[in-house]
C-alpha cells in the first residue's frame, strides 16, 4: 500500500476519532431512541418553541450519527477494495478505490470542522457589529468594506441578513452597524471574526496617493434562546429614544423611535434605529441580553475569553487580521498564520478558510500563535 493512501487512512481514522468523542458515540443510538420517544407524546406542540428545539436536536444528533457511519463504511470499503485490487493484481480498482479515499478525505475534513462546533451556543443565530476605530473617514470607509464582506459571506452560505442599526460616517462609509445572521452555526462560524481588523492601502480621500492604515472592531455575540433565562432589572437601564442620524435612506429612520439601551452594571450600550419604537425595544433588550450571555459564556469558555483579551481597542498592536492592499496583496490571520494573496476573494467574502483555521486552533487547546505581522 502506497504512503500517500497510508496517509489518507490514517487522517480519516483520526477524524473518525474526533467524531466519535465529540459524539459520544457509545450513547448516541440510546439518545435516539429518547429523542423518538419524546416527539411521540401528543402534548409535545402545546409548547411549539420546546418542540421546536427539540426537533432540531433530534436532527443535528441524526446528522451526525449518519456522517459517522457514512466516513466509516466508506473508509472500511475501500481498504477493503485496495487489498482485494493489490491481492490479485488489479491496478484498476486500486486506483478507483484511492481516488475515491482521497475524496472522503476531504469529506472528513469537512465534517471535522463541522464538529468543532460544538459550544454552548455555537448553534444559534448571532448579532455582528462593525465599529470604526482609529483612522477617521478612511476607518468609516473600511468599516463599510468589512459590513459588505459578512454581508457576502453569509448570503453566500444562506443565512438570513437583517439590518438592526446603521450610523453613517462623517464624510464616508459608517462609524458602526449591527446585524442580526440567522441559520444554523452562525454565531459557531462568526465568533472567529471577533476581533481587530487592519487595512493597508493606498488611500482614495488622500490627493497625494499616500498610504494609509485603518482599524475597525468586530464584536459578535449569540442570539440568546428562549429557554435561556437572562435577567435584566429595571434599576440596572437605562432606555433613551432618539433620532436616526444620517441622510435618510431605505435604513435610516427619521422619527424618534431609535432605541439605546444602557445596562449600568456592565456598561454596556446597545441601539436600535428601524421604523417602530416598540420593534427596537424588543431587539436592543435582545441585543443586550446577548452580550450579557456572551459575557457568561467568556467567563467559562476559555477560548473565548482569550479572543476577547487579545481583541482590545481598534488600533494598532491589536489586530487579529491584517489586509494589506498596497505595496502587495496579502490577507493574514495573526492567530493562526493561516495567509491568501487573494485579497478581493476575502473582501467578497471567502473567509472560510480563516474560520476553519482559527477553529481548529482552538480545539487543538493552542494559545494564539506568534505569527509575524505583515507591514
Amino acid at each position: 500500500m502506497r504512503a500517500e493512501t497510508q496517509a489518507n487512512i490514517e487522517a480519516v481514522e483520526k477524524t473518525l476519532k474526533l467524531l466519535a468523542q465529540r459524539l459520544d458515540w457509545e450513547t448516541a443510538p440510546h439518545r435516539l431512541e429518547e429523542f423518538d420517544a419524546m416527539i411521540e407524546d401528543p402534548d409535545l406542540w402545546n409548547d411549539p418553541a420546546k418542540a421546536q428545539k427539540l426537533m432540531r436536536d433530534r436532527q443535528a444528533l441524526m446528522d451526525a450519527v449518519n456522517a459517522y457511519k457514512l466516513i466509516d463504511g466508506g473508509l472500511k470499503e475501500n481498504v477493503e477494495l485496495i487489498e482485494l485490487g493489490e491481492a490479485e493484481g488489479d491496478t484498476e480498482i486500486v486506483r478507483e478505490a484511492e481516488a475515491a479515499l482521497t475524496d472522503l478525505v476531504k469529506v472528513a475534513e469537512a465534517k471535522e470542522l463541522e464538529a468543532l462546533l460544538d459550544g454552548e451556543a455555537d448553534a444559534n443565530d448571532t448579532f455582528l457589529e462593525i465599529n470604526a476605530g482609529a483612522g477617521g473617514t478612511e476607518s468609516c470607509d473600511w468599516a463599510s468594506m468589512l459590513a459588505r464582506m459578512y454581508v457576502r459571506w453569509a448570503e453566500a452560505h444562506g443565512y438570513t441578513v437583517e439590518l438592526q442599526s446603521e450610523s453613517e460616517g462623517d464624510g464616508a462609509g459608517i462609524k458602526s452597524a449591527s446585524y442580526k445572521i440567522s441559520g444554523k452555526n452562525a454565531y459557531g462560524w462568526l465568533k472567529t471574526e471577533a476581533g481587530v481588523h487592519r487595512l493597508v492601502r493606498i488611500s482614495p480621500y488622500d490627493s497625494a496617493a499616500r498610504r494609509h492604515t485603518s482599524f475597525c472592531s468586530v464584536w459578535v455575540y449569540p442570539v440568546v434562546d428562549d429557554n435561556i433565562e437572562i435577567e435584566v432589572q429595571d434599576k440596572d437601564i437605562r432606555i433613551d429614544t432618539y433620532r436616526s442620524s444620517g441622510a435618510g435612506g431605505q435604513h435610516v429612520n427619521k422619527t424618534d423611535s431609535a432605541v439605546r439601551i444602557t445596562h449600568f452594571p456592565s456598561g454596556i450600550v446597545v441601539t436600535s434605529s428601524l421604523k417602530s419604537q416598540h420593534q427596537n425595544r424588543d431587539i436592543a433588550m435582545k441585543a443586550l441580553k446577548s452580550r450579557l450571555y456572551q459575557q457568561e459564556l467568556d467567563r467559562r469558555t476559555a477560548s473565548i475569553n482569550e479572543a476577547h483579551e487579545n481583541k482590545g481597542d481598534a488600533g494598532w498592536g491589536n489586530q487579529i487580521r491584517s489586509y494589506v492592499l498596497q505595496p502587495y496583496q496579502m490577507v493574514k490571520d495573526l492567530r493562526t498564520g493561516h495567509e491568501t494573496s487573494d485579497t478581493q476573494g476575502v473582501l467578497n467574502g471567502d473567509l472560510d478558510g480563516f474560520m476553519a483555521a482559527t477553529l481548529a486552533l482552538n480545539a487543538s487547546g493552542k494559545k494564539r500563535g506568534d505569527f509575524a505581522d505583515v507591514d
